[in-house]
């Protein structure tokens, strides 16, 4: 009975709300009111609708992926740093929580732009004869997303790899095994469970980040998130709206399950 109150206030709030929202994207009005895959089969039909959705699972994945391999070794070097200095180096990796993303996202304007930083390097450097088109581009996409959602990768593997004992490798290396054969086989078990939260905060942070796409991306670079954004705003469709939305949670609930479920097969050989 003492938990019936936040229940009922979860239920209302949230669950209902997010229920009726995703249950409209299975609705079919023509020709009688019916449920069904329709809409999905509509949306999917269209080539840029697809194009746009395979940008956003490629370059979720990609930042996914790249800031797992960033990850692990920063994560391995803060957990060995003295316990004095240790507080220092996780306040300085939480700092660029912060700052507004919208702040970063025009930090890397400057830096992509036609006279900004990167521009005059490859121009100093002779890589390059006349400054490169960098922004509006999936490239500077990727760069931005990696940088806005980098910290909650290495939060969370840092977080598991302070509960993993150095015994633990001490003893792996200590019979034999290399450097690669302590990460596969000794850590990346052990801190497989950092590896699944971070890998979904960081897919989910991905497909529904609006201002970076936005901003580095433009109209050329369309996200579905963007795109979502497009349908409300610009054209009124919110039967689209909430196509786009289901997609965005069961893109999230597979990448989930998907990490939970690779973790499980590594755990059982």
């Amino acid at each position: 009975m003492l938990v019936m109150p936040a229940l009922i206030f979860t239920v209302v709030c949230f669950l209902l709300p997010v229920l009726a929202l995703l249950l409209d994207a299975f609705r079919v009005d023509a020709p009688a009111a019916h449920w069904g895959l329709g809409r999905f089969a509509d949306f999917f039909a269209e080539p840029l609708n697809r194009q746009v959705f395979l940008r956003t699972l490629r370059i979720a994945a990609l930042v996914t992926l790249v800031s797992a391999l960033l990850s692990y070794p920063a994560a391995q070097a803060i957990v060995r740093v003295a316990p004095r200095y240790r507080g220092m180096v996780l306040g300085m990796m939480i700092l660029p929580l912060m700052v507004s993303p919208i702040a970063r996202t025009y930090a890397w304007i400057v830096l992509f732009g036609r006279n900004g930083a990167i521009n005059s390097i490859l121009l100093s450097l002779g890589l390059a004869d006349e400054p490169q088109r960098l922004l509006f581009s999936e490239m500077a996409v990727f760069v931005g997303l990696l940088q806005l959602l980098l910290p909650l990768m290495l939060m969370s593997l840092v977080s598991s790899m302070e509960n993993l004992s150095r015994d633990i490798t001490l003893a792996a290396s200590t019979l034999g095994a290399n450097a690669w054969q302590v990460f596969t086989r000794v850590t990346l078990p052990l801190t497989q469970e950092g590896l699944i939260v971070g890998g979904t905060l960081v897919f989910t942070g991905c497909v529904t980040a609006y201002v970076t796409p936005a901003l580095l991306g433009g109209p050329k670079v369309l996200m579905l998130e963007t795109l979502l954004y497009q349908k409300v705003s610009v054209e009124s469709d919110f039967g689209t709206a909430n196509v786009i939305a289901v997609i965005l949670v069961l893109m999230t609930l597979a990448v989930n399950a998907g990490l939970k479920r690779i973790s499980s097969s590594r755990s059982t050989v």
